[in-house]
C-alpha cells in the first residue's frame, strides 16, 4: 500500500520570548494525514501561522515536537538540498529554502523522489489580465492530475479571491486559534464561525452568494 501523500503526526511549533525565563508566544499544533492527490485550499487570519506551517510541511522551519513524513519520508532527516524534491514552498511566486542546519548534510537521508509530490503555494499572485487565472488553475489541476499534492494559500480580500478557491479546492485547512481544521468543502467552511470572521461582513456576504449560486447550479 502507497504511503499518504502528506502526514503531521502530532505536529506542534512553539516560540517563547525571555532571556532568563522563556515564555510562549505563539503556538501551532496540527494532526492531519492526506493520502492521496488533491487542490487543498488553506484559510486563516494574519499571524495564525499559515506560513509556518508550510515551512514545516517543506522542511525549512523544525517543528517543536512530531513529525512531518511525505510519501512515507520524514522530511526533516532528508539532505537540505534535497527536500525540495518531496515538498516545495512559493511564496508569492519565488521559492523559497531557508534551512536551519543542525545536523551535517552527510549524515541526512537521500530524498525518495526526484521531483517533489507536495507543492505549496503561499499567497500566489494572480494576474486580472485575460487567461491568467484559468492557466493558474490548469496548472494546479494538471499536477494534482500527475499524481501531486497541491495547497493553495489564499488572503481573500476580494470576490474574486473567494471564487478561486470554491472553483479549485477539493476540502480546505482553516488554520486560526493555534490549531489546523479541515473543512470537507466550501459551503462548510463559509459556515465555520472562526472563518465567518475572519472574513469580516463584506466578504461573508460575497461568500455566502457563491454558495448559494453554486447551489442553485447544481440543482
Amino acid at each position: 500500500m502507497a504511503s499518504p501523500l502528506l502526514v503531521l503526526d502530532q505536529v506542534r511549533k512553539v516560540y517563547t520570548r525571555g532571556r532568563v525565563v522563556r515564555r510562549p508566544t505563539f503556538t501551532l499544533e496540527a494532526n492531519l494525514v492526506i493520502d492521496r492527490p488533491a487542490v487543498i485550499g488553506v484559510v486563516g487570519p494574519n499571524g495564525a501561522g499559515k506560513t509556518t506551517l508550510f515551512e514545516m510541511m517543506t522542511g525549512s522551519n523544525a517543528p517543536s515536537s512530531g513529525r512531518v513524513y511525505v510519501v512515507g519520508t520524514d522530511i526533516h532527516k532528508v539532505k537540505y538540498r534535497e527536500r525540495d524534491r518531496l515538498a516545495i514552498h512559493y511564496h508569492q511566486s519565488y521559492q523559497v529554502r531557508r534551512f536551519r542546519k543542525l545536523v551535517p548534510s552527510i549524515l541526512l537521508e537521500k530524498s525518495p523522489t526526484p521531483a517533489p509530490m507536495v507543492h505549496l503555494f503561499d499567497e500566489p499572485q494572480f494576474n486580472l489580465q485575460d487567461g491568467y487565472i484559468g492557466f493558474m488553475l490548469d496548472f494546479f489541476r494538471k499536477l494534482r492530475a500527475e499524481g501531486r499534492l497541491v495547497v493553495v494559500c489564499l488572503h481573500p480580500t476580494a470576490a474574486w479571491h473567494l471564487e478561486i478557491l470554491a472553483e479549485i479546492a477539493e476540502q480546505y485547512l482553516l488554520v486560526a486559534d493555534g490549531g489546523v481544521t479541515r473543512q470537507p468543502d466550501f459551503a462548510t467552511l463559509t459556515r465555520e464561525p472562526r472563518f465567518r470572521s475572519y472574513l469580516g461582513p463584506e466578504m461573508t456576504r460575497a461568500a455566502e452568494a457563491l454558495c448559494a449560486g453554486r447551489a442553485a447550479a447544481h440543482r
